[in-house]
């Protein structure tokens, strides 16, 4: 098949209500698939989840906030039988350790980098954490 062929082929098929073509013809073989309608569906609905919910959160935050400085697994101790490093309403001092941040195998520490009060916790234990995702809501001291 000549290259104006496979574009007919290809043109044809798009039009077509088949979902796949495979054409194997003296020694030339062509495959063909096309994406699923439902992949294509799929994501923007989940997009739009996620979308619905970031201002619901980010309402609730209000104050300084403590953001993650990592894409990574946080961790609320060094280990999961020692205590955890900051409860609600603990008073922390600049350079005291906040949590562990995970990230392709290897353990972060996160310090504070001022002096204050944790207001509320906003992540839970083990959970994955973005890019100046929110952790902690924090009043600085």
């Amino acid at each position: 098949m000549d290259m104006k062929q496979i574009k007919s082929l290809m043109k044809e098929f798009d039009e077509s209500s088949l979902s796949s073509i495979k054409i194997n013809n003296e020694g030339f073989s062509i495959e063909i698939e096309k994406a699923t309608i439902a992949a294509a569906v799929a994501a923007p609905v989940a997009v739009a989840s996620v979308a619905v919910q970031t201002p619901a959160v980010a309402e609730e935050i209000l104050g300084d906030k403590i953001l993650s400085p990592m894409v990574g697994t946080y961790y609320n101790a060094p280990s999961p039988d020692s205590p955890v490093f900051v409860k609600e309403g603990d008073i922390i001092k600049k350079g005291q350790p906040l949590a562990i941040l995970e990230a392709m195998k290897i353990m972060n520490e996160l310090e504070a980098e001022f002096d204050c009060k944790i207001l509320k916790i906003l992540v839970e234990d083990g959970k994955p954490v973005e890019y100046d995702m929110p952790l902690f809501a924090v009043e600085k001291i």
